[in-house]
């Protein structure tokens, strides 16, 4: 899952949403840098307050991560997705159209959460903003695999840009895949692709309550 689809449910806690972001974070800032469940859980008992919500949050994203991976629904879109972008590429390069199948699918839930609950984005925002960056670089300093360089500069930066409002847009959304490529030494996507994120777009939408079960991830209500 990518980060408003993660966040939506906890608005009322900053420092989980903070934490539900950082692996995100980290593979923006070091892709070297991991943070394991099982650094999370030795460290968890010695930590309190702001801390172990931080704690928390990034050790629920590794746990929905796990089920979220693992749904019909995921590998259903993402498949669709990725065969949609190799028949409009015209590659047979199998593994770069898988990636986009699952990058971008996790792209567009997102969009379809912020279409619907659009007020919710700039609520999300705005409690961001009660998160100190220095704190999230000093714990993520004690629970990653390695200490991720300038993750407290990079807040402030991930916040100012509110990238997330340009998914529900198909060519600044593509615009912002284009960014990921780039980090990923990967070819630029052509703009006549955008068609692959308006025939994505639609079945992430009827697909939505299978990618997202109530089981798992409750009731679409917020």
């Amino acid at each position: 899952m990518n980060y408003f689809a993660h966040a939506i449910r906890y608005l009322d806690r900053p420092y989980f949403m903070a934490g539900l972001a950082v692996p995100d974070w980290l593979s923006v800032v070091d892709r070297k840098s991991r943070v394991r469940s099982r650094k999370i859980l030795a460290e968890r008992p010695g930590l309190s307050g702001d801390e172990a919500e931080l704690a928390d949050g990034i050790q629920k994203h590794l746990d929905d991560d796990q089920w979220f991976h693992s749904t019909p629904g995921f590998y259903s879109v993402t498949g669709a997705i990725g065969t949609r972008f190799r028949e409009t590429l015209d590659e047979e390069d199998e593994w770069r159209c898988g990636f986009l199948g699952h990058i971008v699918m996790e792209l567009l839930l997102d969009a379809i959460l912020i279409e619907d609950y659009p007020r919710l984005l700039d609520e999300y925002y705005v409690i961001m903003r009660n998160v100190n960056p220095g704190r999230v670089q000093t714990l993520v300093n004690k629970l990653a695999t390695q200490e991720p360089a300038r993750l407290n500069e990079f807040i402030p930066l991930y916040l100012n840009e509110r990238f997330l409002a340009d998914y529900v847009d198909d060519s600044r959304m593509l615009f912002r895949i284009n960014q990921v490529m780039k980090r990923v030494l990967l070819n630029p996507l052509p703009e006549r692709t955008t068609e692959v994120l308006a025939f994505g777009r639609s079945i992430v939408r009827k697909n939505l309550l299978s990618l997202l079960p109530e089981e798992k991830f409750g009731l679409l209500r917020f």
